[in-house]
């Protein structure tokens, strides 16, 4: 199987390689600095002369805030890329999986959301993420949507590990308790994505950490005590933190689809992601 994978660099696209490789599969990875994927004539020459199996797509603009800011460059990257990626792949019979995201939804429902949930996204970020959804199933060509959330990983900056530099050097942190979430391991997702990728089911799948949602409070108390932290965490409220970009307050993704690949609990991902710290520190 080759793989071809976008944004290849970064902290899902390096474990999506990695775990091609453990399968046995031949990656294809391509760095931003390697492959422009707002680039419509770069990319439709790179999958053509990879002739891949399938592509995963990782490269996303991932900074929420700054979209609020700049939302042409959020939209071409999140948007207006995908729909390239989408429409190169169909024309090279390879398969695409798309990474989405939970910001799709408002945050409202007070419930895990599923795939048929009606989305309404509240800020510019998950606005252009719906929008390169819709661009992948314009495109026609089998796909995969994998939407996610709250995802940490050993390749990457992201909020354990920040947690855990702020818990080395501090007596206490402050963490919002008003937001509810699955956290995601890039490991296993990685896992996961593969599935899709050497499958055939077309549209939308919700993969994210599996066991109950959590608050970022409550996934930092997990994180201290995993990782044998005394630094206290002190709860406080969204409203107090203010942010450019609004936060769905509740946004845990549940699948209805049984052929959706399933994710072992968070508390199990965040295991081992910090065993994987401890061999590469």
């Amino acid at each position: 199987m080759r793989l071809l994978v976008t944004g290849a660099a970064g902290m899902l696209g390096q474990d999506v390689v990695r775990a091609a490789r453990a399968r046995g599969w031949e990656p294809l990875p391509f760095a931003r600095a390697e492959l422009d994927v707002t680039d419509a004539a770069a990319v439709e020459a790179a999958i053509a002369a990879a002739a891949p199996d399938a592509v995963v797509n990782c490269a996303a603009w991932t900074d929420v805030d700054g979209a609020e800011s700049d939302a042409a460059g959020a939209g071409a990257i999140n948007a207006t890329a995908a729909g390239v990626l989408a429409r190169a792949s169909a024309a090279a019979a390879a398969r695409l999986v798309q990474v989405s995201t939970d910001y799709v939804f408002d945050g409202e429902r007070g419930a895990p959301y599923v795939e048929s949930d009606a989305t309404a996204p509240r800020s510019v970020y998950g606005s252009t993420k719906l929008d390169g959804e819709h661009a992948v199933a314009a495109a026609g060509g089998s796909h995969a949507i994998a939407r996610t959330q709250w995802l940490f990983g050993a390749g990457g900056r992201n909020f354990a590990a920040t947690m855990l530099a702020l818990g080395a050097e501090r007596d206490e942190v402050t963490v919002v308790t008003d937001q509810l979430g699955l956290p995601t391991a890039t490991a296993a997702l990685a896992v996961a994505l593969l599935e899709l990728a050497a499958g055939e089911s077309q549209g939308v799948h919700h993969l994210a950490g599996g066991g109950e949602p959590v608050s970022w409070h409550g996934f930092t108390l997990e994180i201290f005590r995993q990782a044998g932290l005394s630094c206290r965490v002190l709860p406080c409220t969204t409203a107090a933190m203010p942010r450019p970009a609004p936060r769905p307050a509740f946004s845990a993704l549940a699948s209805e689809r049984p052929e959706t690949p399933r994710l072992p609990p968070w508390q199990d991902g965040l295991a081992h992601y910090l065993e994987r710290r401890k061999v590469h520190a």
